[in-house]
């Protein structure tokens, strides 16, 4: 049996954006330290893959000053949103192919 992997977001092929969405989606709003303790690693580690999906339109930034320090919050956008559940789709009729 042939399986198609067609529609499967390259965004979405690294672990990190994986649980940075997964994350994000069950959540409205994470800042940059909870997704990292979350996410177990490292700032530049997080900070690279959060730039990547922002590039992509798939997150969204929020900068803001808490205490005079520094607040990095990030949401979903609707094109993200979009794009993960369809990539969730396909694994999941992936999966189901396979039974």
């Amino acid at each position: 049996m042939k399986i198609s992997i067609e529609g499967l977001h390259k965004a979405f092929e690294s672990r990190i954006r994986l649980g940075i969405m997964s994350a994000l989606a069950v959540n409205d709003m994470l800042d940059f330290n909870s997704l990292k303790e979350y996410l177990g690693v490292t700032d530049g580690n997080l900070a690279s893959h959060l730039k990547a999906l922002e590039k992509e339109d798939f997150i969204e930034v929020e900068k803001s000053f808490v205490d005079r320090k520094p607040n990095t919050k990030y949401n979903m956008t609707k094109k993200g949103k979009k794009a993960f559940e369809d990539h969730l789709s396909i694994l999941e009729k992936l999966i189901r192919s396979q039974k």
